[in-house]
């Protein structure tokens, strides 16, 4: 059974929902979702998962900042996340909030430590993302991502 990470930084109850729904998918597809708060989570936390998928709200059009300082500790595990299935998702108050550039600048992060990426064909390209609150459409979303993910986890794993 694969194990993936979700982690997470809440300001608003949006970002939790939307982790809750993808470890749900996760589950469905049949492997271990562990949910953590990015202040819980530390970099050796990230080398023990399979997959790993970051979450954010928009700041500006990026991560919160506490998302990118857990991307700089991350380099005592520089090579080490290598080959892990990743994946990203966002929330922010407006359309053209910043969601994809929030979403695209974890990926860059994941980029660098080698992760597999996981996209889409269809409905969310890039990761799952919300404005305001998540409504049926964005955990419908969330879901298939969990699904999707553990997939690629599985496939990587071998």
């Amino acid at each position: 059974m694969v194990r993936i990470l979700i982690v997470y930084y809440e300001a608003s109850g949006g970002t939790e929902a939307m982790a809750r729904a993808i470890a749900a998918g996760v589950k469905e597809g049949g492997g271990e979702a562990v949910i953590k708060r990015v202040e819980d989570t530390a970099p050796e936390d990230l080398k023990a998962a399979d997959g790993v998928v970051f979450g954010s709200p928009t700041y500006y059009g990026l991560p919160a900042p506490r998302m990118l300082a857990l991307f700089e500790e991350s380099v005592r595990c520089h090579g080490a996340l290598e080959g892990k299935a990743g994946g990203a998702f966002a929330v922010s108050a407006n359309i053209g909030g910043g969601n994809e550039t929030t979403v695209m600048a974890l990926i860059q992060a994941m980029l660098v430590h080698g992760f597999v990426v996981q996209g889409s064909p269809a409905g969310d390209h890039f990761g799952p993302v919300s404005v305001g609150a998540p409504d049926r459409r964005v955990k419908t979303q969330c879901g298939e991502y969990g699904r999707r993910i553990c997939a690629l986890a599985a496939k990587l794993r071998g």
